[in-house]
């Protein structure tokens, strides 16, 4: 019957036939060609998928090693986010959620910026911001035969990885870089091959502008991760330079920084089907991670870091709500912990929904296949998954033991950081020696600073006496210090926190400096008589001796195992094109515009509109409240030449493959255009860290239009707006 059919199709039919099959196949590998954090200096095997997604600039545009190119003016901001140069005197766009440690740390309850905004209308007004940074990569080289070339593949694992270390501090030390540079080598393809990256750090970066938190953080928590998505959630920066636009530290002599290059900006707008290439620092994933570990985190460690941080934001709600004080204290740390919290959730929820492991196994069972079928692949590979399983089968419970106790004693209260930072001295101090001490003390500075930066003692006796009864009801007597076991005995969960938090210096900054800038003998005579550091530390050395000693020889072991599963990959599956998992090093992804099916029968369209902002107002609400000034707006449809006619574009999606760092990219059209900022990914589809689906790991980007429509309209920062170079073709 089939071949009966099959002959009397006419000729329209099998063309109809032939290209149906044709798009469908395109449609496949546009999909793949979706995936990816691609290293910019290696682009060229991707040049003919980008075309074919309609990219209209070349290779040379993105990334040029010496001649100006868009990578120019592209920033790592602070401590891990993205911004991009948009102006020839040094204007960065970045994220509000990246300035808002900044925008905290200058406000105050009379200049509020967080809660009110803050709009600079000339150079002289804006703000120095101590300590802030902004990065830029003057180039990528490969220097994988200069770290690897030689190495006996019989080597030990540890005297192999010594002699590459070796090796990378000698290719610092004798790069060829300027007095302002810096050079760093990085690992990429989990070791199998090295880059030498050379850059440079700009210290006088100075707050420009900020919507208030009701536009930059509209929606908070609740849309975290969600779509639709109506948050303004951007910030402006700006670099200052020396004389002769060098880096250097603050100075009121300092002048706007003049880059090689910087971004155009489009207010076209966008359609559903564009060609969208995002450029920025993607913090780290996991890609290639095996099944066993894939399980692990879903089932164990995501779990354990979900319970802890629900606890934790819990007591810190109740206590934001009190007082405006409180809440402007504790804003950023708040927001950092509920982000991860969420995406924990998210993230397991989706391995699971889409069969993570499964996927994983199949891939496996094909490595596994067609290395039997050759002599010397078997004889490289054949115990690389085995070894991994039996490893993680061991290893399972002990590494939820390690997330229970370092979400609790390292990044949920304050109190146990700052003493295993007193604890990290005081072993320095014992085994190099006072001069090495009095040497190294200075880099801890900054440690110290940030940690009391938002401290409030009662709140994080609070969290604690919470956390301790999380950590006893989850964590093995065994893995717990007696120390720790009979405080709680003798005293309760309160009474505990209200033991050592009345006695102890550690929730004092000032004498914590004191004695750490003071005699050692000093800090360590305090130290000896200390409740809380003692309570701590006696923690901390329990967990090292049942826990994280034997850990680290696995973890090694496993480190070394994964860059030989790396390199079969590669070895075994000649037809795909591999990129590295993200290391907070400069990357591109690329994808297109596009909605997606949250669940049957539902659609979400890429486009968000003001209209939603208003859908969503509730009025005195810290998460859906908005100005009076936005709501006139709004109302008199004063859109133009940002509006598409009566409505206002707030947030787009694009299938960029992103993650953490990514915050404050640029996504550029195809003519390398600023077109909106990359701030968050959708709840479906935060699984792709670790197992990245095309159809929901979509990315959400502020409309650039929207930036533009608050700078302009709401804020009336004219000379901001006359700074940038603003595309309108369509007009």
């Amino acid at each position: 019957m089939k071949s009966v059919f099959t002959i009397n199709l006419n000729t329209k039919q099998m063309k109809k036939i032939f290209f149906g099959l044709f798009l469908s196949f395109l449609f496949l590998n546009v999909l793949q060609a979706q995936e990816g954090m691609w290293m910019p200096n290696l682009l060229e095997q991707n040049e003919a998928d980008m075309k074919t997604m309609g990219m209209q600039m070349s290779i040379d545009d993105i990334y040029h090693a010496k001649n100006p190119s868009i990578k120019d003016a592209i920033a790592i901001f602070g401590r891990g986010c993205t911004s991009e140069i948009v102006s020839p005197n040094g204007l960065l766009f970045t994220n509000h959620h990246c300035g808002f440690d900044a925008i905290q740390s200058l406000s105050s309850m009379e200049h509020n910026y967080l809660r009110d905004g803050f709009w600079a209308k000339s150079f002289a007004a804006e703000i120095p911001s101590p300590g802030l940074t902004a990065t830029i990569i003057n180039s990528i080289t490969d220097v994988t035969d200069q770290v690897l070339n030689g190495l006996d593949k019989m080597m030990g694992m540890q005297d192999k990885q010594s002699m590459i270390d070796k090796r990378i501090a000698q290719i610092q030390k004798e790069a060829a870089v300027k007095g302002y540079q810096k050079a760093l080598v990085k690992a990429f393809y989990m070791g199998n091959k090295y880059y030498l990256i050379i850059q440079t750090t700009y210290n006088d970066v100075r707050l420009v502008g900020t919507p208030p938190q009701s536009i930059g953080k509209f929606g908070a928590d609740t849309d975290n991760w969600m779509w639709p998505r109506h948050t303004g959630d951007f910030s402006i920066f700006r670099i200052y330079a020396d004389e002769n636009n060098l880096p250097a530290d603050y100075s009121v002599t300092n002048k706007p920084y003049k880059p090689r290059h910087y971004l155009p900006i489009s207010i076209d707008g966008i359609e559903e089907g564009d060609f969208s290439l995002v450029y920025g620092f993607p913090y780290n994933t996991d890609e290639y991670l095996t099944s066993y570990a894939v399980e692990t985190k879903m089932n164990l460690t995501n779990p354990a870091r979900v319970k802890v941080r629900e606890a934790a934001l819990a007591v810190m709600d109740k206590e934001m709500r009190k007082n405006e004080a409180t809440r402007l204290k504790y804003a950023s740390s708040y927001a950092g912990i509920a982000n991860y919290w969420k995406f924990a959730i998210g993230e397991s929820k989706g391995l699971k929904q889409f069969n993570a492991v499964g996927a994983k196994e199949k891939l496996e069972k094909e490595f596994t296949d067609k290395i039997v079928l050759n002599r010397d692949l078997s004889a490289k590979y054949k115990d690389v998954l085995p070894e991994l399983k039996a490893i993680y089968a061991e290893t399972g419970k002990l590494r939820e033991v390690q997330m229970y106790n370092s979400e609790t004693f390292s990044r949920n209260i304050t109190l146990p950081y700052v003493a295993s930072i007193l604890s990290q001295l005081e072993n320095i101090y014992n085994n190099n020696g006072p001069e090495f001490y009095n040497q190294y003390k200075e880099s801890y500075k900054g440690y110290f600073n940030y940690l009391y930066k938002d401290f409030d003692p009662y709140i994080d006796q609070k969290v604690f006496a919470t956390l301790m009864k999380v950590y006893t009801d989850n964590v093995a007597d065994k893995y717990i210090s007696k120390e720790l076991l009979e405080g709680i005995k003798k005293h309760g969960f309160d009474g505990l926190a209200n033991e050592i938090y009345t006695n102890t210096i550690l929730n004092d900054k000032d004498k914590v400096m004191a004695l750490v800038n003071g005699d050692y003998k000093e800090l360590e005579k305090a130290l000896k008589k200390d409740k809380a550091f003692l309570l701590f530390k006696a923690q901390q050395d329990k967990m090292d001796e049942t826990v994280n000693r034997p850990m680290s020889a696995v973890n090694n072991e496993v480190e070394e195992l994964m860059t030989r599963y790396m390199a079969g990959q590669m070895e075994v599956f000649t037809d795909k094109k591999f990129y590295p998992d993200a290391n907070g090093t400069l990357r591109v992804s690329y994808g297109k515009i596009k909605g997606y099916y949250p669940k049957d029968a539902v659609y979400y369209k890429p486009q968000t509109f003001l209209k939603g902002v208003m859908e969503k107002y509730k009025p005195g609400d810290y998460e859906f409240d908005v100005p009076e000034k936005l709501i006139e707006l709004y109302e008199s449809k004063n859109y133009e030449p940002y509006g598409e006619g009566d409505k206002m574009p707030v947030n787009f999606m694009a299938t960029n493959h992103i993650t953490g760092g990514n915050s404050g990219s640029p996504v550029l059209d195809e003519h390398g255009r600023l077109i909106g900022l990359a701030f968050d990914g959708v709840w479906e589809g935060t699984m792709g860290d670790i197992y990245y689906k095309p159809e929901v790991c979509l990315s959400i980007m502020v409309d650039i239009r929207y930036v533009l429509f608050i700078i302009d309209k709401f804020a009336g920062a004219q000379n901001l707006i006359d700074e940038l170079t603003i595309v309108h073709n369509k007009k």
